[in-house]
């Protein structure tokens, strides 16, 4: 089968930078001492090398999530913000849950930290797939 995927560079570089605002204010504003707490950070005194490797590091992770979601949607055939919610929530549901939830499992993580952070990775692929789906 031949699916030609048509990339809007702009649409997906929106949409990282919609999941890059909503991991700050997630981690860094709303659940900052929560989820310091149940990963038992103490304190942050990143260096500014961590810093520069930290923002690297998300700003690209957000790219690739956001060219994945972009690929769903146009496997899918899905417009509109209804069949980008739909996208983001299967990419959510088939990819990050059940990676997640073996730290869970395996490495006896707090199920109240996987519940925070896939409320993050839920949002961020809800919301990356509503904009990637309404404007390509």
């Amino acid at each position: 089968m031949d699916v030609q995927v048509p990339i809007n560079y702009l649409a997906v570089a929106v949409a990282a930078l919609a999941s890059y605002i909503i991991a700050f204010l997630w981690y860094g504003v709303v659940f900052k001492n929560r989820w310091m707490q149940l990963s038992g950070i103490t304190e942050m005194k990143p260096t500014a090398k961590n810093i520069i490797l930290a923002l690297v590091g998300s700003w690209f992770t957000s790219w690739v999530l956001a060219h994945a979601t972009l690929f769903g949607n146009a496997y899918l055939h899905t417009t509109g913000i209804s069949g980008g919610l739909m996208c983001g929530f299967f990419n959510w549901l088939g990819f990050i849950a059940p990676v997640t939830m073996m730290g869970v499992l395996y490495e006896k993580r707090k199920w109240a930290l996987w519940v925070l952070d896939n409320g993050f990775w839920l949002l961020a692929f809800l919301v990356m797939g509503a904009i990637l789906s309404s404007w390509t």
